[in-house]
């Protein structure tokens, strides 16, 4: 059985190649210096000194470009990287004309961007595709003063913030000259001259020299088997306006377009290089009218009650920073990627997917969206948007009891795997949800989505999904909704199933439901013209031989391991051997979160991922469903 939608496999490579080889691919971006910190206390000797300031000297001319000090300039960065084993090539080439005008090209085999800017005009070329976006036109006051635009004065700054070290680097660079700048750095890292005036080596690993005879305005850099060249020009040559007409051409609003770029490379810094007000968060409880934002061990709760308006403006006002980080982990940094990689314009494709699966969301769930949205300040069709976003999920999951387990009781473990490298778990939040006159349910999911993916209710029903293929075949009810749908109307597993057979479906789904009353789980295969149920036990080709009293579904090489951990363990299986089950390597290092639901105590177990290890190999933290909402 194949649970995995291929749509999104390439631009997570994408995403994932800057991030395998962050040490040198930052010192690309920032031409040498502070990616390689190391503590060591280094002696400020005369020949130190000495060394130390001829590097400033060559280094100049640079730092006036880095620090926004050089009006018109022209970098060309080619470099060769290690990526998986294998050397790539990414030439890149950056061009400031003015305050309102640059050129930015880069290359790479699989990929190729290129960003024109002019004073009413804005392009993004893609090559590969013969592809063109244009938005023409004044850019609105509100975003010139929100500073999300593309404009280049001040733009280094405004594509950093305080979530992560590329802030801090950039307020380095704003400060002084190339030679204060380096006797500040020099004091964590280790600087020497290696061969005579011509060769420096940074932290013992990286290595910077400069060609002589090209008036040194070229700068090398070597870490380990990776090398970048960076040529700086005083004087660049604007592309031509035809550069950006030779492809079909599509219209985008300028404002959306420099928006999503710039807070996505904003947000992808967030990702490659968090600072501590992400790595270590505050964490500050609070409360509103209708709801409550809590910490559990490290981990945020929210408690949300009342109408659905109620409850979305409550979501919003606990919430507001995660969700802003969450639309911007979505919309903006994957959004642009996924661009560049399709060569489609991922806003269009994910309006006109939410064009065709609106009929078929409750107003009520439009509703608390739409409070949610007022809540932080976005338009309701962005936060509608993302909220579609689930529906390209893929993941494990099982459910075992009677005979299976220790105790007879039901557990259910749902493994979610799904793209850690955009940064989702800083917007990790368990939610437990009273809305009126519904099942009360707990919702293991992020700040901005009033959906499920993973989830028990107060009548011990729980839930988790598993994403397939028909990418595009959206004529139904979103994934996410439908398990809202159950956990908020549904009591018995039989209901739940009746949901799913009687309602429009989309997509290629998987699930596993659970019904902790009766101790019984059912696996399901849904696609818009057919659902099928694996009971537990069920000889089916795609997951092989039944398992006695257990459900399993998972892929390839997850599916063997899984099912051995379950016959191997078979009637041993306690809380603590359930969460083992959902470990490394059934958990992808793409591991988003792990929950183990108990239904028939109802109590559940929620692990989310950090920004270096993945939730299997992060601790679980227990909630009790039934105190929470009372």
């Amino acid at each position: 059985m194949t649970l995995k939608n291929t749509v999104f496999s390439d631009p997570v490579s994408i995403f994932k190649n800057l991030l395998d080889r962050r040490v040198f691919f930052l010192a690309i971006v920032c031409f040498v210096l502070p990616t390689v910190w190391v503590s060591s206390a280094v002696a400020d000797s005369a020949a130190e000194v000495r060394s130390r300031d001829q590097l400033a000297v060559r280094l100049e001319p640079f730092y006036r470009v880095w620090s926004g000090k050089q009006d018109r300039f022209a970098v060309h960065v080619d470099a060769s990287v290690k990526i998986k084993d294998k050397l790539e090539s990414i030439d890149v080439r950056v061009a400031k004309f003015d305050n309102e005008s640059f050129d930015f090209v880069a290359t790479h085999s699989d990929y190729a961007v290129e960003v024109y800017r002019r004073e009413s005009v804005t392009a993004m070329v893609l090559p590969k595709h013969e592809r063109v976006f244009i938005g023409e036109g004044s850019l609105d006051a509100s975003i010139v003063e929100s500073g999300d635009h593309l404009g280049p004065l001040g733009l280094a700054k405004r594509l950093s913030s305080s979530a992560s070290m590329m802030g801090t680097f950039v307020t380095m660079l704003s400060l002084g000259d190339a030679k204060s700048l380096l006797s500040m750095v020099s004091s964590f890292v280790k600087i020497e001259q290696l061969d005579g005036e011509a060769t420096w080596q940074l932290a013992g690993k990286v290595q910077v020299w400069f060609d002589e005879d090209n008036g040194g305005s070229r700068m090398n850099l070597r870490f380990e088997d990776n090398h970048a060249t960076i040529t700086l020009a005083a004087e660049p040559t604007p592309a031509s306006d035809a550069v950006w007409t030779r492809y079909e051409q599509v219209s985008v609003a300028r404002a959306e377009m420099e928006q999503q770029i710039s807070r996505g490379i904003r947000r992808a810094w967030e990702v490659v290089w968090p600072s501590a007000e992400l790595t270590h968060p505050s964490q500050v409880a609070k409360q509103v009218a209708h709801g409550e934002l809590q910490y559990v061990d490290g981990q945020r709760l929210v408690l949300l009650a009342g109408t659905p308006e109620d409850v979305g403006q409550a979501h919003g006002e606990l919430l507001k920073v995660e969700t802003q980080r969450c639309i911007d982990s979505v919309l903006n940094a994957f959004g642009t990627v996924q661009t560049i990689n399709s060569g489609r314009w991922f806003r269009h494709d994910l309006a006109a997917a939410y064009k065709r699966l609106k009929p078929h969301i409750p107003a009520d769930h439009i509703a608390e969206t739409r409070a949610l949205a007022a809540s932080v300040g976005q338009s309701p069709e962005l936060l509608e948007q993302l909220n579609v976003f689930p529906e390209l999920f893929h993941c494990s999951g099982f459910a075992v009891f009677d005979s299976a387990t220790i105790d007879g009781k039901l557990y259910h473990g749902r493994v979610l795997d799904y793209m850690t490298t955009i940064g989702l778990q800083d917007s990790a939040t368990t939610f437990v949800i009273s809305v009126d006159g519904k099942i009360p349910f707990a919702n293991v999911g992020y700040a901005g989505f009033t959906g499920s993916v993973s989830g028990m209710n107060t009548e011990a029903i729980s839930l988790g999904e598993m994403g397939g293929g028909g990418e595009g075949q959206w004529d139904g009810v979103p994934m996410a909704t439908l398990m809202r749908r159950a956990l908020e109307e549904c009591s018995t597993l039989d209901e739940v199933t009746d949901l799913w057979t009687k309602s429009p479906r989309t997509c290629e789904y998987y699930y596993v439901f659970a019904d902790g009353e009766t101790n019984d789980a059912v696996g399901v295969a849904a696609t818009p013209d057919k659902i099928e149920l694996i009971r537990p036990g069920q000889f089916d080709e795609r997951l092989g031989q039944g398992i006695a009293d257990a459900v399993v579904l998972s892929a390839g090489s997850r599916l063997e391991e899984l099912r051995k951990r379950v016959t191997d363990n078979h009637g041993k299986i306690d809380a603590e051997m359930a969460m083992w089950l959902m470990s490394r390597p059934v958990a992808m290092t793409s591991n988003l979160h792990n929950v183990l639901f108990v239904p028939a105590d109802g109590v559940f177990y929620v692990a989310n991922a950090s920004h270096n290890l993945p939730a299997a190999e992060r601790p679980y933290v227990k909630f009790e469903l039934n105190k929470l909402v009372k």
